[in-house]
């Protein structure tokens, strides 16, 4: 009962400090339009992840898990429209938060400026917390563990791969326990190895093109959405073949009949308003 009614938190790095506010993402598994087979594999992960505590201490292992999201990259190429691209990843991870009742810190590694930096940053996580680091291929350190850990332009020293490494998989990722590293990426081959490697990155899970199952939830919310509006809009059957006779495009057929319908809603909202007020003043 306590689980079910937790308020989640989403943290944000300032300052060295972590501020909250409440988390209230919709985004769920049941929701995300993805092949049902890879989705069955992340809960499963998940599930068997949690009930093996025990495992874990027994093996001498830090009671972690690891994965990294990379999305398909010839889909940011060829689809352009917001909620085609990186959007996906972020609604995976939100989906992680929502099934395990999990905080979710957001972790900017931009912000980071040395080893003991990132080391507090990690420190400061709770457990039972999803730690989320977005783009991690967009990350110099991250790609190359040769790099400088000085910058001669402002002398400002900054974490190298090797910190990043022991925070997640070293002697300091031991210092918390029930936690979830999720890295985002679109170029896993520009990752360094040793980022990948199991223990770190512990489940790769590739979102790629859209199968018949996840186009069959997209569908369904497409469905829903018009149902809703039928419910609550004005609309003759006659108007509503017009509008589909706008375009031969089924997309954008679909979106003439949703734009139509709002339009009705939002007019019979108006006058249902004009009524009330019109009455309450008599």
């Amino acid at each position: 009962m306590t689980k079910g009614e937790k308020v989640l938190k989403l943290y944000t790095r300032s300052r060295g400090c972590w501020d909250s506010i409440d988390f209230r993402h919709p985004s769920t598994f049941d929701a995300l339009a993805m092949d049902h087979n890879l989705k069955k594999s992340i809960i499963d992960d998940i599930d068997r992840f949690l009930a093996r505590k025990d495992y874990y201490k027994r093996i001498g292992k830090a009671w972690k898990r690891g994965y990294l999201l990379r999305l398909e990259k010839r889909i940011l190429y060829l689809m352009v429209p917001p909620g085609t691209g990186k959007s996906s990843l972020k609604l995976q991870a939100m989906a992680m938060a929502n099934y395990l009742k999990f905080d979710v810190f957001d972790l900017e590694l931009a912000n980071i400026i040395s080893d003991a930096d990132l080391r507090k940053a990690m420190l400061d996580i709770n457990r039972k917390s999803i730690t989320v680091i977005e783009d991690i291929d967009c990350n110099s350190t991250a790609n190359n563990r040769s790099r400088s850990e000085s910058d001669d332009s402002d002398n400002v020293q900054l974490f190298s791969l090797s910190g990043l490494l022991n925070c997640i998989d070293g002697l300091w990722s031991s210092c918390g326990e029930e936690r979830i590293v999720v890295f985002t990426t679109n170029h896993k081959e520009f990752l360094d190895p040793a980022l990948l490697r199991p223990g770190r990155m512990d489940m790769h899970i590739h979102m790629s093109y859209c199968t018949s199952e996840g186009f069959r939830v997209l569908w369904q919310r497409q469905l829903l959405l018009l149902w809703l509006l039928i419910q609550s809009a004005e609309a003759t059957p006659a108007s509503l073949a017009e509008e589909l006779l706008k375009s031969d495009d089924p997309d954008v057929a679909l979106g003439e009949v949703l734009n139509f319908l709002k339009q009705q809603k939002i007019k019979k909202d108006n006058e249902d308003k004009i009524v009330e007020e019109t009455e309450s003043s008599v």
